[in-house]
């Protein structure tokens, strides 16, 4: 039998971040700002991010070395294994071979870390002692908790609503990591306060507490904001999650012929499969097939329109072009919290537009029960936004069972959920449900989409 667990040794961890931008078949849109319609610079992203980010968000280098002070944070939890999972492939009684990247190892359960401290770092580089953020289910919120620990900075997280309450061990780790953390929308913004006044049971948005951390840092000099997926450098700081997959993979002999993984913004995905798709577009590997999961009930790259979009709900950032559900979409209340965005990552989206990726979505209830057939066979309970890729992933074995074809498929395992328990027992119990995709209210959002100025 061949290895269980794929090892690197911390000397074999990659010392430099994977950036897409200069490989791409056709260049990125472009960012605009939403006065102007003209392509933002580096000046208008200066009140909210450290110079450096917004470097590395435009940058044209291929490779980008990651400071020594965030590898030896890194190192703290990197590199992190690559597993086969036999146990999953005997009781589906397939023929595939299937690998996940477990990244649920870090201190903060997930991959969002591989950011938040190299964002942390830069930061504080800069001299910035405050930082806001958003997050959903909460795992961005404590993984920037964690950084921030590290490089004795402020932080101050909105969380939405809905998962602040289902999920207050989130709230409490970031609290013993020295944050603050309120709920979304909260009474400490101009934003919170007019949602509240319109719907006080209103179950918050990514895109609603976006707006709430950026209005609370443009208001304060000392003040910086912080996102946990969608924009350039953010996807690329997760690039080290595959880039040390490829490395794992030689030294099993395999590669992949498909890659699965679950999106909300897009950040652990992309992380994992930028670094292989650039074998893809080179006509390397040209059948390498790369799938994005996301809920059913939030179906941004499936049902969205392709157009620019605020990446917020009130309007405050730039314009992104995105596949959207509209910036006001108000999502239901799955337990996949962090999946639950109305918009994407840039990259991502101009790869499904291209075609070079493929999207599907998966209800509720069946990645749940997934996630059951996953932790009865490997025996990690997975976050519930980790569900929808494993979904996906057992569907392309059991057609490979079907045809008796031996591909080999890689899952990007995003996290655990071990602060998800409320979830399992929702599901364990009969009470979970699905949510229909609200097409109305997307239809009302969508036609509420800026119009940008052409001149």
């Amino acid at each position: 039998m061949d290895e269980t667990k794929i090892i690197l040794t911390d000397a074999e961890m990659p010392t430099a971040w994977y950036n897409i931008q200069p490989d791409l078949p056709e260049p990125l849109p472009a960012v605009l700002h939403p006065g102007t319609g003209k392509p933002v610079t580096p000046d208008d992203l200066a009140p909210l991010f450290p110079m450096a980010l917004i470097m590395q968000e435009f940058s044209p280098e291929r490779y980008i070395e990651i400071p020594e002070e965030v590898q030896s944070v890194y190192r703290t939890w990197r590199p992190t294994t690559l597993h086969r999972a036999y146990q999953l492939e005997k009781a589906l009684d397939t023929p595939a071979k299937i690998y996940y990247k477990y990244e649920g190892t870090s201190q903060a359960g997930s991959h969002k870390p591989n950011t938040a401290i190299a964002q942390a770092y830069y930061n504080k580089q800069e001299g910035i002692k405050r930082i806001t953020t958003e997050t959903g289910a909460g795992q961005w919120g404590s993984a920037l908790s964690f950084g921030c620990m590290f490089f004795g900075i402020e932080l101050k997280v909105y969380m939405v609503s809905i998962s602040y309450h289902q999920k207050p061990y989130r709230r409490i780790m970031m609290e013993a990591w020295g944050a603050k953390c309120v709920p979304s929308p909260s009474m400490d913004t101009e934003v919170g306060r007019k949602m509240l006044a319109e719907d006080p049971d209103c179950p918050g948005s990514l895109g609603l507490a976006i707006s709430e951390a950026v209005e609370d840092a443009v208001s304060r000099e000392d003040t910086h904001y912080s996102l946990g997926s969608v924009l350039n450098h953010v996807l690329m700081h997760q690039t080290i999650i595959g880039l040390e997959t490829k490395k794992q993979l030689e030294k099993a002999g395999a590669y992949p012929d498909v890659i699965v993984g679950c999106i909300g913004g897009g950040s652990n995905f992309a992380g994992m499969f930028l670094p292989f798709i650039k074998d893809k577009i080179s006509g390397k590997n040209p059948d390498l097939r790369i799938i994005n999961v996301e809920p059913a009930s939030c179906p941004t790259l499936t049902k969205g329109l392709y157009a620019y979009d605020f990446g917020d709900s009130a309007g405050l950032t730039p314009l992104m072009k995105m596949y959207t559900l509209g910036h006001h979409f108000m999502p239901p209340p799955v337990h996949a919290g962090g999946l639950r965005y109305h918009g994407m990552a840039p990259i991502i989206c101009h790869l499904h537009k291209l075609g070079i990726v493929e999207a599907q979505s998966a209800h509720q209830l069946d990645t749940f029960k997934a996630g059951i057939t996953f932790a009865r066979s490997e025996g990690i309970l997975s976050a519930p936004e980790t569900m929808h890729a494993i979904k996906v992933t057992i569907d392309e074995a059991l057609k490979c069972r079907e045809s008796g074809e031996a591909k080999t498929i890689l899952l990007c395992h995003s996290g655990h959920g071990h602060v998800d328990m409320a979830a399992y027992d929702a599901y364990l119990s009969g009470k979970l449900t699905n949510y229909d995709y609200p097409e109305e209210k997307v239809k009302q959002a969508l036609a509420e989409l800026p119009q940008v100025p052409t001149d």
